[in-house]
């Protein structure tokens, strides 16, 4: 289902310089023209096209998107709540167009051609939430248009050409606290006097012509508290002095700026909790120097983000005005070094300098932000060398993300993560090969969180390099190529929860009685999804009683796999994309006892050596998923058939009664004959 924050995306697109759909005036005439001679050619059965139903939701959920309607369908319910309605043709809206659904919450009417929203459209939906007019070509807004829901909350006008906040109806907008406005021609964002904004958390005008900001224009603000304002995409050219004064914001976004001086120093005296001063790949780099950030500090931030900038002569003085910030993103600033001698940072808790050109992990100077709970080096555009000791002073670190970096270490991880006691998080995952020590992790007793995928490591010592770590609960080991014969390398890890082991190898294709998980008794989650599995021993998994997630999907495993799971209940089982042709009778009893269970993808019989899965299989359908791609691939007569629409007759036919009762009849005569034989034969022998 579509929400108000799913809808948060397109404008991320938009101001990331990426346009999923761009349409100009010549664009949106064109495509009037041929959605006018479709729509001739349209039957009035048109408006009694099915709707689809969002399965896993309520039925009040329903999706009609490009289906070429020009009206409410007869076959949508009256009750229906959440409509996606995208995509159609619907070049006025009246008050009879939706008149009807009297219980609607979101309505999604993106790209739907509206010219016209006349008076009243919205009076008999009081319930009416979410109103989305995304890509609409409006060239008239009734006054009393939004009149009638009682608790509008999302407006969202997006690429509908407006260029004056006058267009936006103003009646009926008490409610409101997020406005929409990206993609269109707007440059002032001066709103008429008695536009109620006093409510907005979220107003949204990125990607317009906004180039100055006025005393006035931002006089209208005054009310809100807390809000997010995004200017993301207008390259502000001038802020009047005292524009954003006592102001306080939850967020502020000038990304692409060109000149952050500017910005920096239109929003003196002001507070915001984040404050988004990045650049993006289609943008022209402009060198940032030193002096631009000095209007931070007569202003209150905790969070700056300054993506894809690049201080040309960055020092320790760099960050004279930083020492207030919880937050700092450095990301893409080619950075190959952070300077010695940075004061002041304690109250810095997150650092994140992903991709920049560092060459030792000891150049990112971490003594300078001894409070730090969070940093990632993540992408980093050269062969990272861990050094020894190099994070030592961040005692208090939590969370450390060091993966996509080029890493090599043939022996890890002790020296390297020296003093990192308090450590919880470690992502290692898209590395070079790793040697890890026994017990390698035994400066970080704490940790929780252990992601190692993709990265290719061996065990140096004779012990599990993870034999200390007794509280972690997620490990991700996929693809790693892991010595599963290993009975040993798991040891220690006593509190497991989430085990991921995809994409790795068993010896000869099979889990025997005796593997590497029989330790792992507190496990929850296993994945052992495209593991090249051809069979599971049925005591494999016999120490894993508090099992509730099992994935086995692309594997080759057959049906009589399932017996592995006998013991397990309520578990949620996707063996997807194997080789399943025919489940025994016998190991219905172990399906039935499981919540939730995938079959898709595989190849199936529905011939009647398979008829008592297909039976029970239709009864229990609300325990499947992938119900849709759970089809027949034998006999080639019914190949491609959904499982769930097969009908077989496996009883006696009435031409084998016929033969039956014939053969029945023969025996009978023979059984006669050989009596009366046996009889004549005695009385001549008596």
């Amino acid at each position: 289902m579509t929400t108000a924050n799913n809808l948060l995306h397109e404008p991320l697109c938009v101001f990331a310089g990426i346009y999923l759909v761009k349409i100009t005036r010549s664009e949106i005439a064109a495509q009037r023209i041929s959605v006018i001679l479709l729509v001739d050619q349209i039957t009035n059965s048109v408006r009694n096209l099915h709707c689809f139903s969002h399965q896993k939701e309520a039925n009040n959920t329903y999706n009609c998107e490009n289906l070429g309607l020009t009206g409410v369908p007869d076959t949508l319910p009256n009750t229906t709540e959440f409509l996606e309605f995208g995509f159609n043709f619907l070049p006025t809206l009246e008050n009879t167009t939706f008149t009807r659904l009297v219980d609607l919450i979101f309505l999604d009417l993106t790209r739907c051609q509206i010219n016209w929203v006349h008076e009243d459209t919205f009076q008999n939906h009081h319930q009416l939430n979410t109103i989305v007019l995304t890509g609409n070509p409006l060239i008239f807004m009734a006054e009393t248009s939004l009149n009638g829901p009682t608790s509008l909350q999302h407006l969202f006008l997006i690429q509908t050409g407006i260029s004056n906040l006058e267009f936006i109806p103003s009646q009926n907008l008490e409610n409101l606290e997020s406005l929409y406005l990206g993609s269109n021609h707007i440059s002032s964002i001066k709103f008429p006097e008695n536009f109620p904004t006093q409510n907005l958390k979220v107003l949204d005008f990125q990607n317009n012509a906004i180039h100055y900001l006025s005393r006035e224009d931002l006089r209208a603000l005054e009310k809100t508290t807390n809000l997010s304002l995004n200017f993301n995409g207008n390259d502000i050219k001038g802020i009047e002095a005292g524009a954003f004064h006592s102001k306080i914001f939850q967020s502020l976004n000038f990304g692409g700026t060109l000149n952050l001086s500017v910005v920096l120093k239109g929003l003196q005296n002001s507070t915001t909790q984040s404050l988004w001063l990045g650049s993006y790949e289609d943008t022209d780099d402009e060198d940032l120097t030193s002096a631009m950030f000095d209007g931070l500090c007569e202003m209150s931030v905790e969070s700056i983000n300054l993506q894809k900038q690049y201080i040309s002569d960055i020092s320790s003085a760099t960050f004279r005005c930083f020492t207030q910030l919880q937050e700092l993103d450095l990301t893409a600033n080619h950075l190959n070094e952070l300077p010695s001698g940075i004061e002041g940072m304690k109250a810095l808790k997150k650092l994140v300098l992903n991709v920049n050109i560092f060459d030792q992990l000891c150049q990112i100077s971490a003594a300078s932000f001894p409070s730090l709970l969070d940093l990632s080096i993540k992408g980093n555009k050269r062969k990272l060398d861990l050094g020894a000791g190099c994070l030592k002073k961040l005692e208090n670190l939590q969370k450390l993300d060091l993966s996509h970096s080029d890493i090599e270490a043939s022996d890890c991880c002790n020296l390297q993560l020296k003093n990192l006691s308090h450590l919880q998080y470690l992502n290692l995952s898209y590395n070079e090969p790793l040697g890890l020590q026994s017990q390698a992790f035994k400066e970080c007793p704490r940790l929780e969180g252990l992601d190692l995928a993709f990265t290719r490591w061996y065990v140096k010592g004779p012990q599990s390099p993870f034999q200390n770590l007794h509280i972690l609960q997620v490990l991700n080991l996929s693809h790693c190529l892991l010595d599963t014969s290993n009975q040993h390398l798991l040891t220690g890890l006593v509190d497991l929860r989430h085990l991921n082991l995809q994409g790795n190898h068993f010896q000869d294709g099979s889990i025997s009685k005796t593997n590497l998980l029989q330790t792992l008794r507190s496990l929850e989650i296993l994945i052992l999804s495209s593991c090249d599995l051809l069979s599971i021993d049925k005591q494999a998994f016999q120490s894993l009683g508090k099992l509730s997630h099992v994935d086995l999907s692309y594997n080759n495993l057959m049906g009589n796999s399932i017996d592995a799971l006998s013991h397990l209940q309520g578990i949620y089982l996707n063996m997807a994309a194997n080789n399943i042709h025919v489940i025994p009778s016998h190991l219905l009893p172990t399906l039935t006892q499981q919540s939730t269970i995938n079959l898709s993808h595989n190849p199936l019989d529905c011939t009647c050596s398979n008829i008592h899965f297909i039976t029970w299989y239709k009864e229990n359908l609300q325990k499947f998923e992938g119900s849709e791609d759970t089809k027949c691939a034998n006999p080639p007569s019914l190949k491609g058939v959904k499982l769930s629409d097969v009908k077989l007759s496996c009883g006696i036919t009435a031409m084998g009664i016929f033969f039956l009762v014939v053969f029945l009849f023969l025996i009978a005569i023979l059984l006669i004959f050989s009596v009366k034989f046996l009889l004549r034969w005695k009385y001549q022998h008596i």
